[in-house]
């Protein structure tokens, strides 16, 4: 079957090309430009010349697939100014799915994130279930997500489009060349820049089984349903230990209070946004850090067999590849 990918070039993108292809599928990956991009060096891959923000692009890309993949989105948890990310991840999306509808495709995985869903109460993992109030969400890149699914729901319902919705959690692995907000705080604690931690926890995943659960949504998954992509739910301070750990670095000591970090946060922004670059912590960033992050994949497991490596491996092939890319780069 011909599938088209987009964000096939990025971090989880290149990843389920990489799934697609063992599993024998022809993959075309949605490009802006030319070139072989180095997520996809070495590939059997056909680059499709389309862009989210140029609807005209996108009936022509999907041409002869059976299948797409959406997994493009502008994830960034700062953004001097949102309207991009709105037009790329809300807009966008109700664009191609629109179009997919139009060639008729026979199946579509939206790429979704755990980001769209609520929280369980006191620490509980939350699950598909668990609502989500657009007021409650913290920043644009989450509002935006929510507000595409709702876009995505739409289509299934007006246009009985054949999709379905994965949210992957916190993937962590290799290929992270961008890197993602979670691989920038990985790649710090592996160059010893944390010495301190907050009190919040994560639900960490392997970029590859992110990878594979896509397929299997594809495959066994049923079409309008929600379906949690993730692994281990770990706190931060166990998280920095374990890459200490595989970096042969002290783990933090301290555990600070969020107020403490607060101020930091706000000179950090302002930097960014008169200098330039992003900034190495955000107001955002602590709301949501005060609730821990964790949610249950047991749906996943339970109707697609999904079966999630242990964290501390994804942990230590993600410390390998930055450790790896740090030399290639010349870095210290």
């Amino acid at each position: 079957m011909r599938m088209l990918v987009t964000g096939g070039t990025g971090f989880v993108g290149s990843a389920v090309v990489r799934v697609l292809l063992r599993a024998g599928h022809e993959v075309c990956v949605l490009a802006r430009s030319g070139g072989s991009p180095p997520n996809l060096r070495g590939l059997k891959v056909e680059l499709r010349r389309g862009d989210l923000e140029a609807p005209e692009t996108l009936g022509p890309a999907l041409r002869g697939c059976q299948g797409l993949f959406h997994v493009a989105a502008d994830y960034r948890l700062w953004v001097p100014d949102a309207a991009r990310l709105y037009r790329v991840n809300v807009e966008g999306t109700r664009e191609l799915l629109r179009a997919a509808a139009d060639a008729g495709l026979e199946r579509v995985v939206y790429t979704s994130s755990v980001a769209a869903l609520g929280l369980g109460v006191g620490g509980e993992p939350a699950d598909e279930r668990t609502p989500a109030h657009l007021e409650h969400l913290v920043g644009p890149y989450k509002r935006s997500k929510f507000l595409a699914e709702r876009e995505v729901f739409k289509l299934i319902d007006s246009r009985a489009l054949p999709v379905v919705l994965v949210n992957p959690s916190t993937p962590v692995g290799p290929r992270d060349l961008r890197p993602t907000p979670t691989g920038r705080m990985l790649l710090d604690a592996v160059h010893g820049r944390i010495p301190a931690y907050v009190d919040t926890g994560l639900n960490v995943v392997h970029v590859d089984d992110v990878a594979t659960g896509h397929l299997l949504a594809f495959e066994r998954g049923r079409v309008g349903e929600r379906y949690i992509l993730g692994g281990e739910n770990l706190s931060l301070r166990r998280i920095l230990e374990e890459v200490a750990r595989c970096s042969g670095r002290r783990p933090p000591r301290w555990r600070l209070p969020h107020a403490v970090v607060w101020p930091y946060a706000l000179l950090s922004e302002w930097r960014a946004r008169w200098l330039g670059g992003e900034p190495r912590a955000t107001r955002d960033e602590l709301r949501m850090a005060r609730k821990h992050m964790y949610f249950s994949s047991d749906k996943a497991r339970r109707e697609l067999n999904y079966q999630p490596r242990p964290a501390a491996e994804a942990l230590r092939d993600a410390v390998a590849w930055f450790r790896d890319w740090d030399a290639t780069r010349g870095a210290s």
